[in-house]
């Protein structure tokens, strides 16, 4: 039986994100395969403590608290971590005893996958990588057949091979739009590139951006697309789904417009709060996500609205946050969910709609064209005029809103776990 390893980093936060997302889902899609799973960790947790402290010291950390060090034992860390990264480190396995509640964690770990941690390992790998410029080198008491590394990070596991996934390379194509210094990112690929067994993308329009910035041949890279599931958070019927939205957020079914994903430049947020206003609809507008870096500035006009008691404040609705559950009510209650987005790799709010049967507006930017095709309806990111024409349009044309639809459904089967699991197959025969 095969064994894929896949790293915990973004699993890990407590909120989640995208790639937390993409790798629960890969790590479920394996589990499905029959495949063995192993999941590598950094929770800052000593090799040396006994078994169920370790244990307890983990989920510990997975909700969100980590015990504060003295500068005594940060300066002893430092010191140890200099001389010893060049040799690698050994990790650890975390064994689940059943001793521990670990229920409310059931979303954020992968099905019955084995867990490993080194003590605070992704700061150290990237320390590493700045002191010496190469990847920090891991042992597992039993190596995987394939380590498939979520999201670049400078770490590789000894005795695997290891395929690293670059989701897009927005930092560099719209540097503007990220907060990540970007030498240290341009380095961090192309050493991904240089180390790594094989490369793994999400969509054409990301596997031709690294052929175009690094020279990286194409067939050391393959695109798998992702596995979209919501339509598994769907539990009862969009009647009920849509009750739960009035009830809870009080909003009119098929009364608004769903925007969700983090609150950041690449999202063009304010673009599309500019264009919202600017169509006057009777329709609302919800805005569900995290405020992320610059969150003020694509927010600016709408907190400038609440703050002068605009007529429009009652339009547009803010959420820093919504469980799963609620968030795939939302979707399917609303008249369309709208993505603007400045750049994609994939657009995962866009094929989850999809596949909940809601019609979706989204933008000309990056793979967003390849991955909705003709099931959404799509705008010039840039121009307000443009989304504002797109959103009059569904708001107006129900024969649209139910083409798209229909056509979204359709789309989304092309990003099902049986297309994934054949996409996942054929690349890891090419490197085993």
């Amino acid at each position: 039986m095969r064994t894929i390893g896949i790293d915990g980093r973004n699993l890990a936060l407590p909120q989640g994100t995208g790639v937390a997302t993409y790798a629960r889902n890969l790590a479920n899609t394996l589990h499905d395969m029959g495949w063995g799973v192993s999941t590598l960790y950094g929770a800052p947790i000593r090799s040396g403590v006994p078994p169920l402290l370790r244990e307890v010291q983990f989920f510990d950390y997975l909700g969100g608290e980590q015990g504060k060090k003295s500068v005594r034992v940060i300066a002893g860390d430092a010191i140890k971590e200099v001389v010893r990264s060049p040799f690698g480190f050994r990790a650890v396995d975390v064994v689940q005893s059943g001793i521990v509640e670990t229920r409310r964690f059931a979303d954020r770990l992968p099905s019955e996958s084995a867990i490993f941690n080194v003590d605070n390992l992704f700061n150290v790998a990237r320390r590493h990588f700045k002191r010496h410029g190469t990847f920090l080198r891991v042992s597992l008491p039993t190596p995987p057949d394939v380590m498939h590394w979520t999201y670049p990070l400078p770490v590789t596991v000894a005795g695997a091979v290891n395929i690293y996934t670059i989701h897009d390379l927005v930092p560099l194509r719209l540097p503007y739009t990220t907060l990540d210094n970007k030498k240290y990112y341009y380095r961090l690929i192309k050493q991904c590139l240089e180390t790594a067994d094989h490369v793994c993308t999400v969509s054409e329009r990301s596997k031709t951006d690294i052929v175009d910035f690094f020279g990286t041949p194409g067939q050391k890279i393959s695109n798998t697309y992702q596995s979209v599931d919501a339509s598994s958070w769907a539990t009862h019927d969009r009647a009920v789904a849509e009750s739960e939205v009035e009830g809870i957020f009080g909003l009119p079914p098929q009364g608004y417009f769903l925007f969700f994903g983090a609150i950041e430049p690449k999202k063009n947020v304010r673009r599309l709060v500019e264009a919202f206003l600017s169509a006057r609809l009777d329709a609302r507008l919800v805005i569900v996500g995290a405020q992320a870096w610059k969150a003020d500035e694509e927010l600016k006009l709408v907190h400038a609205l609440h703050k002068d008691g605009a007529g429009s404040r009652s339009r547009i609705s803010l959420f820093d946050y919504v469980p799963r559950a609620l968030l795939v009510s939302l979707i399917r209650a609303a008249k369309a969910v709208v993505f603007p987005s400045l750049y994609e790799g994939f657009g995962l709010p866009v094929v989850e709609a999809m596949q909940l049967g809601t019609p979706t507006l989204c933008s000309t930017g990056g793979s967003l064209p390849e991955i909705a095709a003709d099931a959404s309806l799509c705008v010039d990111p840039y121009d307000v005029a443009d989304i504002a024409r797109g959103l009059r349009m569904l708001d107006q044309d129900p024969d649209l809103r139910r083409q798209l639809s229909e056509k979204g459904i359709e789309r989304a089967r092309d990003f099902n776990s049986d297309a994934y699991k054949a996409r996942l197959n054929a690349m890891y025969d090419r490197v085993l």
